[in-house]
C-alpha cells in the first residue's frame, strides 16, 4: 500500500521514530485525510500546517481528540510547488508537496498566452519537480494544433509538451508512460485548462465533476480541493482548483531555468549589472537584434522579476510590520505590569 503511494527507503530512514507513516490524500484545515498501510482514516492535523502530498506520521488512537488519529510529525518536503496568494497581503500558499512531475495544462480552446506559460513554468521549475506541458482540448484546434504546439516547444524553455485531446485520445497514451508506478503528478493550470477531464480519462472513470465554458469563454471552477488520485498504473495524480491567476513567489531559482538561455547571455554581457536596456555590450540586446531570441520573452523575464523583487519587498515589510506591533504589544504589557506591581516601603 505504502509503496503505491511513493513510499521509498528515504521516506523509511526519514520516519524512523515513534508512530506509523502515512501519506496526505486530502487536506482540509485541521483535518487531513491519510492513506497508510492500515487503510485510508481521518486525522487532526495537531497544528501541523499541511497540503496534500505531504508524508507524516501518526497514532492512531487519536489522543483523546476523537479523530480516530493525530498527526505526529510531517516529514521534510523533497519538493514544493508553491505560488503567492492573498493580492497585495504577499502570503506563500503551498499547493502541493512531495510531487515529481508538474503536468502545466495550456487549453487550445483559444490561443496559448506565452506570457502566462512563462508564468507556470517559472512555478513549475521552482517547486524542484519537473514540468511536462500538456496541450489539451487538441480537437478544437482543428488545423492549428501542430503549430501551436511548435509555437510553445520553442517558448517551454526545454520542458517537454505533450499535444493531448481526451476526446479522440490524441497523446494520452505518451502521457501515460510518464506517469510510472509511485510517481507522483499534480495538474497545474488556470480554469479551463481541462484538468478534470484529463484526469477522468487517465483514471478511466469519472472521479472529478467536468464543466463546460462559460459565456465568457473562461473556464468555471470543477474542482473545490486538492487531492491524491492513485491512476490504474498505479501512478499519483493531484488534481487542484483553476487558478484565476499565478502569482509567483520568491521563485529565483525557477526564473533562471524557465529563462536559462537568457541568464546564458546575460553573462556574457559587458557590464554585470546590465538591465538589458540599451547599455553598451549587452548580450541579450544584441540576441535580440540578431532574432536568436525574442523581444517578448526578455520582456517577460524582466516583468516576472521585477514582480518577485516587489513580493519579496512587500513581505519583507509586512513582517517589519508584524515585528514592530508584537514589541508595542510586548511594551505596553511589561508597563501595565510595573504600573499594577506594589510599591516597597523606604
Amino acid at each position: 500500500m505504502l509503496e503505491e503511494l511513493g513510499w521509498d527507503a528515504e521516506w523509511a530512514a526519514l520516519a524512523a521514530g515513534p508512530g506509523a507513516p502515512a501519506r496526505v490524500v486530502r487536506a482540509d484545515g485541521g483535518q487531513v485525510l491519510l492513506a497508510a498501510a492500515a487503510g485510508e482514516r481521518r486525522a487532526d492535523a495537531a497544528g501541523h500546517t499541511l497540503v496534500t502530498g505531504d508524508w507524516v506520521t501518526y497514532t492512531p488512537d487519536g489522543a483523546g481528540t476523537g479523530a480516530g488519529a493525530t498527526v505526529l510529525t510531517r516529514l521534510p518536503r523533497r519538493t514544493e510547488l508553491v505560488r503567492g496568494a492573498g493580492g497585495r497581503a504577499a502570503t506563500r500558499q503551498v499547493l502541493a508537496a512531495n510531487v515529481d512531475l508538474v503536468l502545466v495544462l495550456v487549453s487550445l480552446a483559444a490561443p496559448p498566452s506565452a506570457a502566462r506559460l512563462d508564468r507556470l513554468l517559472a512555478v513549475a521549475w521552482d517547486s524542484g519537480a519537473t514540468p511536462v506541458v500538456v496541450l489539451t482540448k487538441a480537437d478544437l484546434a482543428a488545423g492549428t494544433a501542430d503549430a501551436e504546439r511548435d509555437e510553445v516547444t520553442e517558448a517551454a524553455a526545454g520542458a517537454r509538451v505533450l499535444l493531448t485531446s481526451t476526446v479522440d485520445g490524441r497523446g494520452l497514451a505518451e502521457l501515460r508512460r510518464l506517469l510510472r508506478p509511485g510517481r507522483t503528478a499534480v495538474l497545474l493550470g488556470v480554469s479551463g485548462a481541462g484538468k478534470s477531464s484529463l484526469l477522468n480519462a487517465l483514471a478511466g472513470a469519472d472521479i472529478a465533476v467536468t464543466g463546460e465554458l462559460g459565456p465568457t469563454g473562461k473556464g468555471r471552477h470543477t474542482t473545490t480541493a486538492r487531492e491524491l488520485t492513485v491512476l490504474p498504473g498505479r501512478a499519483l495524480l493531484l488534481d487542484t482548483p483553476g487558478l484565476r491567476g499565478v502569482q509567483l513567489w520568491e521563485a529565483d531559482g525557477g526564473l533562471d531555468v524557465a529563462f536559462a538561455d537568457l541568464v546564458e547571455l546575460a553573462e556574457r554581457c559587458r557590464f554585470r549589472d546590465c538591465r538589458h536596456a540599451g547599455e553598451p555590450g549587452c548580450a541579450v540586446a544584441a540576441a535580440v537584434e540578431d532574432g536568436t531570441v525574442s523581444a517578448r520573452r526578455v520582456a517577460s523575464h524582466a516583468a516576472l522579476r521585477r514582480e518577485v523583487g516587489w513580493l519579496r519587498e512587500r513581505y519583507d515589510a509586512r513582517l517589519r510590520a508584524e515585528q514592530r506591533r508584537e514589541w508595542r504589544q510586548l511594551s505596553k504589557a511589561v508597563r501595565a505590569g510595573r504600573r499594577s506591581r506594589p510599591r516597597r516601603p523606604r
